[in-house]
């Protein structure tokens, strides 16, 4: 019988076997970072080998990821992580069952957290919007870069990868058309970006972006250093746009696209249409908006329902002490 190599180059190995069947980078980085935990936690409990995964030690991988709390906050793990972690970990080992490094199987008879129906996070109203956006120092390059991006957050709902991912070649200024080249689950889609969002673009690309360009390259939004932005250097800065502007709502970036979407369902818009422009692979994906949109929910209750209407309640004569006064 072969000698089984360490947890770690067979990491390497399923890796490559990944980059080979062209999944993302983005999903390869996840994956590695949640594999790598698991090993490390093995490691801590004596299993040195892959081979000496069982069934029992998936169980209390599953029970350690339930009752983990982050040092910092204290919070524990959402159930979608927790599921996450574990279709990592069981799509891992499957792989080294069909590479026959393994006799079986360990995760099969692992059962995952049911997923929660959870509401998107907090929206902004117009008028909060608004505040934002007029909050930003338009004085200076890094403002009409900070303006361009949130206008066009604003007005694309796109993902921050995306916009960080921006090149200049992606934005079609005669027809008002944005490219995002390879979005989540590696698609490609075009979204308008509203005129007002174009004018602050073109604003920024003519007067702002020059003075922050180092060295040649086509990445619409610079840093102060002439680099594209690193994805949590993106969520606080403009999470110190919406603290100076007076909102405590939690989010960020993700906030804004939420934003876009809701606000968009409450002004009328389809389920499919807002489904194209966020790039959801399932309309029930979207569908969470619905939830979110009360303001339309109640203004068509209102017209429709014909008990909505406000009428006094009816005195019950036969009921005594409960007849109209005169």
């Amino acid at each position: 019988m072969s000698i089984v190599p360490a947890p770690t180059v067979l990491l390497s190995r399923y890796f490559s076997h990944l980059k080979m069947n062209n999944w993302s980078a983005t999903t390869i980085s996840r994956r590695d970072y949640v594999l790598n935990k698991f090993i490390i936690w093995s490691s801590e409990r004596g299993i040195e080998s892959v081979t000496e995964i069982t069934p029992e030690s998936l169980a209390a991988y599953r029970r350690w990821l339930y009752h983990y709390r982050n040092e910092r906050t204290g919070k524990s793990l959402k159930f979608c992580t927790q599921a996450s972690y574990l279709s990592t970990v069981g799509h891992w080992l499957a792989w080294l069952t069909e590479q026959g490094w393994i006799d079986s199987d360990p995760s099969t008879g692992i059962e995952l957290p049911k997923e929660e129906q959870r509401l998107p996070s907090s929206h902004l109203t117009i008028d909060e919007i608004e505040t934002l956006l007029s909050s930003v120092d338009l004085t200076t390059p890094t403002g009409l870069r900070d303006r361009a991006m949130m206008e066009l957050f604003y007005a694309t709902g796109m993902r921050r990868a995306e916009l960080i991912a921006l090149k200049l070649d992606d934005i079609n200024h005669e027809s008002g058309l944005a490219m995002i080249r390879q979005g989540k689950g590696r698609k490609d889609r075009v979204v308008p970006t509203g005129k007002r969002a174009l004018g602050w673009l073109m604003k920024y690309l003519h007067d702002g972006r020059p003075a922050l360009l180092d060295e040649d390259t086509d990445v619409i939004f610079l840093t102060s250093r002439g680099n594209a932005f690193h994805p949590v250097t993106l969520s606080q800065l403009v999470r110190s746009y919406l603290t100076a502007a007076g909102i405590t709502k939690p989010g960020s970036c993700h906030m804004l696209r939420h934003t876009t979407a809701t606000l968009m369902l409450e002004g009328g818009a389809d389920l499919r249409s807002i489904q194209t422009l966020l790039g959801h692979e399932q309309l029930n994906t979207t569908q969470i908006y619905t939830h979110v949109s009360i303001k339309r929910l109640r203004e068509v209750h209102d017209k429709t329902h014909p008990g909505a209407k406000d009428r006094p309640p009816q005195s019950d004569p036969n009921k005594p002490g409960d007849k109209p006064t005169e």
